[in-house]
């Protein structure tokens, strides 16, 4: 994914059903100078979100912008009965440039916002050699039929980058090391949920 100005950009997913909906949303998105790059992606639900997002699909047009006015002005429009997420950064840990696409991308939570612990963080999470970039994000959900359960952690979202040329389970074990060794540090960070990138749409 392409490097942007980390205060106003982020990512936008939205289900893709195969139907007239998900086509003029791609179609939309491959024209607009906002969308910088778009996958068709799969997602995977950790066990912990599970409960807030139960009517969840499993495949996702997974888009990222440079301005995040722009995306969620339009997302009212893309709103059906699954979920679609805007995630808009707030800071970023650290970007670094790799040779290989990004195929992967795995999103965690903080169960405290503690300025310390978010220093920690992003120093642990930049001795993984394979994430290509690391942020801070909020998020905005948009769905016809609200969750029961509100999920309380969205605004500490963190977000990673991932480049390998490993499958998408021995990825998310890589990504899941690092939290487990903030884990011992005592930073609550838990696995939210993670894109696998299928194919590059734009």
């Amino acid at each position: 994914m392409t490097n942007l100005n980390p205060k106003s950009s982020g990512y936008i997913c939205v289900p893709y059903k195969h139907d007239k909906l998900s086509i003029k949303i791609k179609d939309l998105w491959t024209s607009s100078r906002n969308i910088k790059t778009i996958h068709f992606v799969t997602i995977t639900f950790s066990e912990d979100s599970k409960p807030y997002f139960p009517s969840s699909t499993n495949h996702y047009l997974l888009a990222k912008f440079s301005d995040n006015k722009k995306v969620l002005q339009q997302a009212q429009k893309f709103v059906n009965n699954n979920p679609s997420f805007v995630f808009s950064i707030d800071d970023e840990f650290f970007r670094r440039n790799m040779g290989n696409e990004c195929n992967f991308v795995s999103l965690y939570y903080l169960e405290y916002d503690d300025p310390s612990d978010l220093c920690e963080t992003g120093m642990m999470i930049a001795k993984k050699e394979k994430i290509r970039q690391a942020v801070l994000a909020h998020m905005d959900l948009f769905c016809t039929e609200q969750p029961k359960l509100t999920f309380p952690f969205a605004e500490r979202i963190v977000i990673l980058e991932v480049s390998d040329v490993k499958s998408p389970q021995s990825i998310h074990k890589y990504c899941e090391k690092t939290r487990l060794d903030l884990s011992r540090k005592g930073i609550l960070m838990k696995s939210f949920f993670s894109f696998s990138l299928l194919e590059k749409l734009k």
